[in-house]
């Protein structure tokens, strides 16, 4: 039996569009809305601002020479999008993939990725001094991959640094390639 995420997706892509133009019409910066998605029991936050779409998980095209957590690319309607393993990124493994994994696409200034997560399950809205700083110690991911931690429920939301999420560290570059993705 064939468990469809689609309408789960919908209704966030919904909730997420109604919640981006609510904090673009709020009073300056002093709340933010967060996607969060799941890599096994923890939960990790993506600023909504910068979520462009959540799909289904398709296979992708694989990159010669790209480090372990990039899966490859995808043709999102013309666009050729990096695909990101998140959980490979934070050096957790690599995702042995099924048809319940979602993709979430993300933009940040100039470039377009999508990361791959085990679900997407919530949006959350956060005041900015519900932010934690990240520690520098006794964390499984790399601190820089980080911008903050929010305490929720008996448990942390880890927010995800975009950018430095994309800027390839010097030890996963391939001769000639880029230190960013684009």
């Amino acid at each position: 039996m064939q468990i469809s995420v689609q309408p789960r997706m919908a209704g966030i892509d919904a909730q997420a569009r109604g919640l981006a133009m609510a904090a673009g019409a709020g009073a300056g910066g002093m709340v933010a809305q967060y996607v969060t998605c799941t890599l096994g029991d923890a939960e990790y936050g993506i600023d909504i601002l910068s979520v462009r779409e959540i799909k289904g998980w398709s296979e992708t095209t694989a990159l010669p020479h790209a480090p372990a957590w990039v899966r490859g690319v995808i043709n999102l309607r013309g666009t050729i999008v990096p695909i990101l393993d998140l959980r490979s990124r934070f050096g957790l493994g690599q995702t042995a993939v099924t048809a319940m994994h979602v993709v979430v696409i993300i933009q940040t200034a100039t470039r377009m990725a999508g990361l791959l997560v085990d679900s997407v399950s919530d949006i959350i809205t956060v005041g900015a001094e519900e932010v934690r700083p990240v520690p520098e110690v006794g964390m499984s991911v790399p601190e820089r991959l980080l911008s903050g931690l929010i305490p929720r429920e008996g448990a942390m939301v880890s927010l995800v640094s975009l950018d430095n999420l994309l800027n390839l560290p010097d030890a996963d570059l391939a001769p000639g390639m880029p230190a960013t993705l684009s």
